[in-house]
């Protein structure tokens, strides 16, 4: 099959990209290495031209599954992957440092099986190190000819502009949905201003508007449990929106995640959301809103009902917080630790 497409810095993808983590990592045990790759291969067989993993996903855990799965069809897609944010003695850390990002490059493609990446990414800003000098080492990784383009993820307006001025940045990922805007709050004018492609990760809002959260008895090891806006008191009155947002999806004949996927798409022809799935039914609805024309009146219904700050409670913990560059909305809720 093949999907409308967008640009990512050199790269013509599919307008709906497909997020690879929660086959690893962030929500509960992972999915078994079988299911995890006919979930790729569908991706792909669907006209997904786009994954995206990481390093810190399962410690390296994603990065193996993509390389076992898909290898093979290397050159129906392009991939992407970060550094920066990783495991460090058991831990999650962050170390920019140009000599960890370039064992954390080695690691990726030996774990992956390629000599070569296509847009990698600085997973997180090190406050510790000038953002120049971990550029600088993605730069020299660029012309060893290991990577092909330089992404950042999760960082402010003044820091994207920064990291230009070493080199273009082809793409900056960050969360983006109906309820979480905070890429408004500078990252997305930056963006415009620099032809920088936007990849908007949790672009259902961590399933939230996928009609996967009901409560909040999540599976041990889930991401969410630690998340403000995912546990009580602010579930409740969150999912009470959640609810509106549901029958003006099906009042409009989309799903939910149809909904969110088709707004993001609506916000400009330079956002390209990466929904992740372990649903083989989920990855066909989610890659099926490529191809959907959303109505003016839903559109402007769904902004309506999810201004920036709608949901009650933090975006993130406050230790996950403290790794976040990105710029706060005005008046937006933060966890304190």
């Amino acid at each position: 099959m093949t999907l409308p497409t967008r640009t990512v810095g050199p790269f013509a993808v599919s307008a709906i990209g497909l997020g690879c983590m929660n086959l690893s990592h962030a929500y509960g045990a992972p999915s078994s290495p079988e299911d995890g790759a006919a979930l790729l291969n569908r991706a792909l067989d669907l006209g997904c031209t786009f994954l995206d993993t990481a390093a810190l996903y399962g410690a390296g855990a994603n990065e193996r599954l993509v390389g076992r799965a898909v290898m093979h069809r290397r050159s129906e897609f392009t991939l992407a992957s970060k550094c920066v944010l990783d495991m460090i003695d058991g831990e999650r850390g962050l170390d920019g440092s140009p000599a960890a990002i370039a064992r954390t490059l080695d690691g990726a493609l030996a774990r992956l099986g390629t000599d070569h990446i296509d847009l990698y990414y600085m997973h997180r800003l090190d406050r510790l190190v000038p953002v120049e000098e971990s550029v600088g080492a993605l730069v020299r990784a660029k012309e060893a000819g290991k990577i092909g383009a330089i992404g950042l993820s999760e960082m402010s307006a003044g820091t994207i502009r920064r990291a230009h001025a070493v080199h273009p940045i082809a793409a900056v990922q960050s969360e983006y949905s109906p309820t979480s805007r905070n890429v408004e709050a500078g990252v997305l004018a930056a963006c415009r201003d620099l032809g920088i492609a936007l990849v908007a990760f949790s672009p259902v809002a961590r399933g939230l508007l996928a009609g996967a959260v009901r409560g909040d008895e999540y599976e041990s090891g889930d991401i969410r449990a630690s998340m403000p806006r995912f546990v009580a008191p602010n579930l409740s009155r969150n999912l009470a929106l959640v609810d509106r947002f549901d029958m003006l999806a099906r009042a409009a004949g989309l799903t939910p995640a149809q909904a969110a996927l088709g707004w993001l798409l609506a916000r400009g022809d330079d956002i390209v959301p990466i929904p992740g799935t372990r649903s083989l039914p989920h990855l066909q609805e989610n890659l099926a809103a490529a191809t959907l024309t959303m109505p003016a009146d839903l559109l402007a219904a769904i902004d309506a009902l999810f201004p920036p700050n709608a949901l009650a409670g933090a975006r993130y913990s406050a230790a996950m917080q403290a790794q976040i560059d990105t710029e706060l909305l005005p008046g937006e809720p933060v966890a304190r630790p």
